[in-house]
């Protein structure tokens, strides 16, 4: 590929799999910042590791601008990984499986994607908890001298994220805000105080359920209020042949559907791999994990047409960012696909939200099943 300025790779990229919207873009000005702040700091041939680049701008970028002739990258969410190679082969840049050691190589977040990396390159996660697995990871697994640069807009940036990069490395120093983004650069990985990362376990006694949690995955191993009004419904869920935990997080709703029908074929699956994960933890941990098949999609785009008799989804009302209802109806358009005739989708979701019209519209007749100040649970029919 012929080397192309950095604001022609940015505006080609798109976000698709994941929801397009004109107010969505595919990059922001952290990703444009810490590529600018790399090429300052990055000698040619520099191993590099990209962790947490959403639809590609950070790979895509130093490949073709920063002399790098791989890099090795991690995404938690399948939408960015299919995004990733989607834009890349738009530019003409291949996996390095197939061009011959050159390119980008996608992998999960250990020992692989980052064993003897001198430099990474990172989108600051939402959570602290998210940013110490990664930070840990990277100081057990990099070259000693390793440089990690992390990103991110400033009104989602926060004194405690410092706080965590200076338990896993000796030099911690925040850069200046520009266009609000800023970047903070961190180096000489201490040792000794960087184990593996294993899911935090929590005990939610209201449920008699061990939760288990990894960095990236949305409450924690705390029970998210949506979904514990949604659990009040459980007794009247119909006994189904294959039901589905749709966008599982930690796979709460999995697990309490499988204790209630143990005749049932369960499936939890989300686009994050860190939730999939999470909930596998989850079900291990009560019991269960003979009961359960887990599965990173995105929207069950592998299940078969009309294979399910049940979905239960408390559906993402943000997406990165940015409070978008195009999440919500993605995953109503998924299930309506997915759901056998006469089949329901028991949905959650915050009473400010109008889903009713679009889950009558996609999917069938639609009833409120119940309502509180917050929320609203409804069940739809699958229409022949």
């Amino acid at each position: 590929m012929a080397e192309k300025s950095l604001e022609a790779i940015l505006g080609t990229l798109r976000r698709y799999p994941d929801v397009e919207a004109p107010n969505l873009q595919a990059w922001d000005a952290t990703d444009k910042l810490l590529l600018e702040a790399a090429a300052d700091r990055l000698p040619p041939g520099t191993a590099l590791t990209v962790i947490g680049d959403r639809y590609g701008a950070l790979t895509l970028g130093a490949l073709n601008g920063l002399g790098v002739r791989r890099v090795r990258v991690h995404e938690d969410l399948i939408t960015g990984e299919r995004a990733l190679r989607n834009n890349a082969a738009a530019l003409g840049i291949e996996p390095a499986s197939l061009a011959g050691g050159t390119g980008y190589e996608q992998l999960p977040l250990g020992e692989e994607l980052l064993s003897d990396a001198e430099f990474v390159l990172l989108q600051l996660p939402r959570t602290l908890a998210e940013l110490e697995e990664v930070s840990a990871a990277v100081a057990r697994y990099a070259a000693p001298h390793v440089k990690l640069l992390a990103g991110g807009r400033v009104k989602h940036m926060s004194l405690g994220m410092n706080a965590v990069l200076e338990r896993h490395f000796e030099s911690v120093q925040p850069q200046l805000a520009r266009q609000k983004s800023r970047i903070i650069l961190a180096g000489g990985a201490r040792e000794g105080v960087s184990p593996e990362a294993g899911p935090a376990v929590g005990h939610l006694a209201g449920l008699d359920l061990d939760v288990a949690a990894r960095g990236a995955v949305f409450a924690g191993t705390k029970l998210d209020i949506g979904t514990r009004f949604l659990l009040d419904f459980l007794p009247e869920m119909r006994s189904a042949q294959h039901a589905v935990d749709l966008g599982c997080g930690t796979g709460i709703l999995a697990a309490m559907y499988a204790r209630a029908h143990p005749e049932s074929r369960i499936t939890a699956t989300d686009r994050s791999a860190a939730a999939v994960a999470s909930a596998q933890d989850t079900a291990q941990a009560n019991g269960l994990g003979d009961r359960i098949s887990f599965l990173q999609d995105d929207a069950m785009s592998t299940l078969p047409a009309g294979s399910v008799d049940l979905i239960l989804l408390n559906p993402p009302f943000h997406l990165g960012a940015s409070v978008h209802a195009g999440a919500g109806i993605k995953l109503f358009e998924a299930a309506a696909r997915v759901l056998a005739p006469g089949g329901e989708l028991w949905t959650v979701f915050n009473r400010h939200l109008q889903y009713l019209p679009a889950l009558e519209r996609l999917v069938g007749p639609t009833r409120v099943r119940g309502a509180n100040p917050k929320f609203t649970v409804a069940v739809s029919t699958r229409r022949a």
